[in-house]
């Protein structure tokens, strides 16, 4: 049930003390219930050394015979986080997006190529994955998840890898993204979150936050080792060891720990379980005939657009505010300690409030920091709140799309309709960082992209309040 307000109960009657002392009351305990949850997540994460029998998280929804707590649901399927935190965060959604920016540069001094040239390898990308996702989750309902993302990390593994042997061709650099996507596209968060959401469900939104804390995880510690490593050993060392983190990561940690609930039978409290034979919700043929559909995937390409637009070209836009680059360094790995904080807080506020309201809140706070960093010359204070208000958002904006997923149109065709909604995802972030730096090279500024987006955000975040009340699926 969701809270509701008191003010109707309480009055203040020229009392401030005492409504200050309330609200005072209401924000601690809203604090120590999120440190309770928190802590107790974590702690059945790690409390078994061993991955446990699997068990349907989500026992009613699919037909089991009991439903789990949700410390039941952490203690049987920490493994399931774990594995799925490195799998995304060694895939198609982090890697090349956290990355592309640090690269630039070097690519430019070494070949020539212009800042929209280079950034138009997340276009191609992007167009790339419009037609592999859908497939992705296709695949996923058919065969399963484990064999589609262990497949897919070792083939994009392998495509940047090929990066570090790049010569002065365009063409070369596009076709090698265009790979990459194709074979890739099982690393991206449709084949992991599908999985997570058939384990938990009284705490879905906190497992799919903890999930996809992988991309932060990697925004935190890719651009420090990539510093370290093209200041060594260049640019094509750098590609090089992106390319040993599937193959050597996330590989091994789905073959070990990854599982489908349905690839063993369920006991709980002396019960077994068999698989069911069908998920509850919609079809995709039903799903695209819902308004519900059409609205999510209408507010999803712009916000994207004017989200992802500004983080590939974070360090390019710092330099023109005149912060020089050592202080740079220090900020942009904000992004993802930032984006880990928007997962576990917006997860947990997505299983306790109504989750379009959490999406207004959350997605519409960047419009801030587009603002600040459309400004003049910025002091590192400034860089830095803005940084975090952006690293935020784009910490919950995957977990949104995934939960809004199953709570409105269910588990029955998950992963193919949420492959649809991450290609809307995707088309705006990958036009996003392109025409940023088309921009760039017109107007010889950042400015007028930023002051787009910030008039973007706060609109589209508004769509979402439109959704309605979660439909009863059967």
């Amino acid at each position: 049930m969701e809270p509701k307000l008191a003010a109707d109960r309480t009055r203040c009657h020229g009392q401030p003390c005492a409504a200050f002392h309330g609200a005072k009351r209401t924000c601690g305990t809203i604090f120590t219930v999120l440190l309770s949850d928190l802590r107790m997540a974590l702690a059945r994460c790690c409390a078994s050394p061993v991955p446990p029998v699997p068990v349907h998280a989500v026992a009613l929804e699919m037909g089991g015979v009991t439903d789990l707590t949700g410390e039941s649901e952490f203690r049987r399927g920490w493994h399931i986080l774990l594995a799925s935190m490195l799998g995304i965060g060694c895939g198609l959604a982090a890697m090349p997006f956290y990355t592309a920016g640090v690269f630039a540069p070097h690519l430019a001094r070494e070949f020539g190529w212009s800042m929209g040239e280079i950034m138009a390898g997340l276009t191609i990308t992007t167009v790339v994955v419009v037609a592999a996702a859908p497939a992705a989750g296709i695949l996923c309902e058919r065969i399963g998840t484990r064999p589609v993302a262990i497949a897919s990390l070792v083939c994009f593994g392998l495509a940047y890898l090929s990066l570090a042997t790049l010569d002065n061709s365009l063409p070369r650099f596009y076709a090698t993204w265009a790979i990459g996507a194709t074979l890739g596209a099982g690393t991206l968060p449709i084949t992991f979150t599908r999985t997570v959401n058939r384990w938990f469900d009284k705490h879905r939104g906190l497992a799919l936050g903890l999930a996809m804390t992988g991309t932060g995880l990697f925004g935190i510690t890719c651009k420090p080792l990539l510093a370290w490593v093209i200041g060594d050993y260049g640019w094509r060392a750098g590609y090089f060891t992106l390319g040993l983190l599937p193959l050597l990561i996330g590989v091994p940690i789905t073959l070990l720990l990854f599982r489908e609930p349905s690839e063993a039978k369920s006991t709980v409290d002396g019960v077994t379980a068999n698989e069911p034979t069908a998920l509850t919700g919609l079809t995709r043929s039903e799903a695209v005939r819902q308004w519900r559909f059409w609205l999510i995937a209408a507010i999803l390409v712009p916000i994207s657009f004017a989200l992802a637009g500004a983080v590939p070209n974070l360090e390019p836009i710092l330099l023109d505010r005149g912060i020089d680059p050592a202080t740079i360094l220090t900020l942009t790995p904000l992004i993802g300690l930032a984006s880990i904080g928007g997962r576990l807080i917006g997860g947990w506020l997505l299983d306790r409030f109504w989750a379009p309201g959490v999406a207004f809140v959350l997605l519409g706070m960047p419009m801030i920091s587009c603002l600040i960093l459309a400004g003049g010359q910025l002091d590192p204070a400034m860089a830095s709140f803005a940084i975090l208000l952006i690293g935020f958002a784009l910490g919950i904006e995957y977990d949104v799309v995934a939960y809004l997923t199953s709570r409105y149109f269910g588990m029955r065709a998950y992963a193919g309709i949420y492959g649809i909604f991450y290609v809307c995802f995707s088309t705006g972030a990958g036009f996003g960082p392109l025409v940023f730096g088309m921009i760039r090279d017109h107007f010889h500024d950042f400015a007028p992209a930023l002051q787009i987006s910030a008039a973007i955000i706060p609109l589209c975040a508004a769509g979402f309040l439109f959704l309605g009340k979660y439909p009863k699926l059967s």
